[in-house]
Order: C-alpha cells, then structure tokens, then sequence
C-alpha cells in the first residue's frame, strides 16, 4: 500500500465530505477510493471513518490521525518546492481565487500582465464568491470583500468598495428619481440573492444606519444579472462600486442617493502565513498589489 496515496485520498474524502466526491475531485475510480481507506484502516488497525451518513464523520482517533497526515503532506510538498527551485527563482503554478465580476473587470487584466513579465509562473484562476478554505483547497491566495473573519492568514488591503444605487436613464424618466431611501417603495427594485442583501437595503444618513425592505420585482442570483436588468430598465439595482464605473461614464446607468451610502468595504489579498513565502507568491504580491490599488482607487496610508 502506498501510504502518501491512502493519506491523499482520506484528506480528499474528509475535505469533499463523502468518497464519490473524492473520486470525483481526484480523478480516480471510487472502487480505488473506498478501497485506499479500507487498506489504510487495515493498516493502523483503527477505524478512521464513520460511514453510513450523508456526510462523512471521522472518529476520535481518525481526527488525531487526519491533522497527522495533513502535518505530513504540507511538510512533503515544502520539500518538494525548495527542491524544485521555488525559493530560488520565480516558478511553477499559483492558484487564486477571487469574486468573479472583480476578477473579470480587475484582477485577470494584472494576471495577464504578470505572467508575460514572469514565463516560468503559471496560474489557476476560481472565480467564486465562495470563501475558500486556502489550505483545504489548495489556493495559494484569495481576494475577499468585506470584513475580515480572525484569521491565521497574512491580508493586505487592496482597495474599498462602496455600494451604490443605480438605475437606466429610460426607467428614471419614467419613474422619476428618488431622492431619499424612503422614495425606493415606490419604485421597482432588482433585488440580488448575494451576501444575505435580498430587499434589505441599508443606508446611513447623518451616522445612523437605517434599513428600507424595497419592493422587488425582479430578484436573480448573479451581480451581472442585476447590471442587465438595470440597463434594461427593470428598475434599480444595488451593486458595487467597481462594476459601474464605465456604466455611469457612459450615461448607460445614473448613481442614485450617494449621499445615504453606507461605509466602503475593505477589499483585501490574502495569503497564509505558514513557513517560507514561494518567491512566485512574492513576485506575484509585489507586481500586483500596487497595480490592483491603482485600478481600485485605493491610496495606502
């Protein structure tokens, strides 16, 4: 039995929550999968896992044994990238994970241009508003929004985003412009399933927050989707600062009610903090924070 094997498939099954899964996300039957585990249980003479539930749950002694394995494959693949040359010239694969519509109008133009100034890094880019685990899923950093959750992992601020009120100038001649949250009751609003917003739409006015629950019409699952169907007049969205940019300079989409904005979000980079920083990771966070600051508006104090 190859025991680093076994070890990498109990991870994959804890970490996915059921065997299929693992075969799945390693690419291997799931007859191999099962039988890995069964083998390495075989081996300790303990068993790991408790099977038999919708998801799978270690035992007493298979917890001890999973922070084990995790020690062990952590400090392998260390060896492997000093061995490979990663700590001494920029090189091999960084993976990044980052919310899509940021990473599309922001975060891939610098990647881009990174990977032509260094031809030895390649990259693996996840666009997903879902908060990676970045040692449970292998990502080297991510881009978050928003307040930052006590954390091992090193964060630098990169920008700020406002959240803003917008709306066609076709739907506004017909429906007239609001001009305090208030007035949003009356009108049609495209409500975005996203970070817990749905019709919950805060404002602050003078210090105090203040909570309007607009009628919406229109509700999607996508920022995107909210941004077509405001340009197309279905009424008024609230989207991130950074996504309307270009909108508004084109009379496209109008700002509405800046003035009862809530605070900024903080956007930051994150990394983790364990060991010796890859020089790919350096060169990668020394190209590209400043240029990210730079399309994010963001001055560092």
């Amino acid at each position: 039995m190859d025991r680093l094997e076994a070890m990498t498939i109990l991870l994959a099954a804890i970490d996915t929550g059921s065997l299929s899964a693992a075969s799945r996300k390693l690419r291997i039957p799931l007859a191999t999968v099962s039988r890995r585990v069964s083998e390495l249980e075989e081996h300790l003479n303990i068993r790991l896992l408790v099977r038999g539930t919708r998801k799978l749950t270690l035992t007493e002694a298979g917890r001890g044994y999973v922070a084990s394995c995790r020690r062990i494959l952590e400090d392998i693949a260390e060896v492997e990238r000093t061995a490979s040359g990663e700590y001494h010239a920029p090189q091999g694969e960084l993976i990044i994970s980052m919310p899509p519509v940021m990473g599309r109008i922001h975060v891939l133009p610098v990647i881009v241009e990174f990977l032509r100034a260094f031809p030895q890094i390649r990259m693996g880019v996840q666009l997903t508003d879902r908060f990676v685990n970045l040692l449970e899923d292998r990502v080297d950093l991510t881009i978050r929004i928003g307040a930052l959750p006590s954390s091992s992992l090193i964060s630098t601020r990169i920008g700020l985003v406002r959240e803003m009120l917008c709306a066609s100038p076709a739907y506004l001649k017909k429906r007239g412009v609001p001009k305090k949250p208030e007035d949003l009751v009356s009108h049609d609003c495209v409500a975005y399933e996203g970070y817990g917003i749905g019709s919950d739409w805060e404002f602050r006015s003078k210090g105090t927050l203040q909570t309007i629950q607009v009628p919406s019409r229109l509700v999607v699952n996508s920022v995107e989707a909210a941004l077509v169907a405001a340009i197309d007049g279905a009424g008024i969205a609230r989207v991130a600062s950074y996504q309307i940019g270009n909108l508004v300079k084109s009379r496209t989409l109008v700002k509405l009610l800046e003035a009862y904005e809530p605070l900024p979000a903080p956007v930051s980079l994150m990394y983790a903090s364990q060991g010796q920083i890859p020089l790919k990771l350096r060169a990668f966070l020394d190209f590209a924070i400043p240029r990210l600051r730079k399309r994010l508006g963001y001055m560092h104090a």
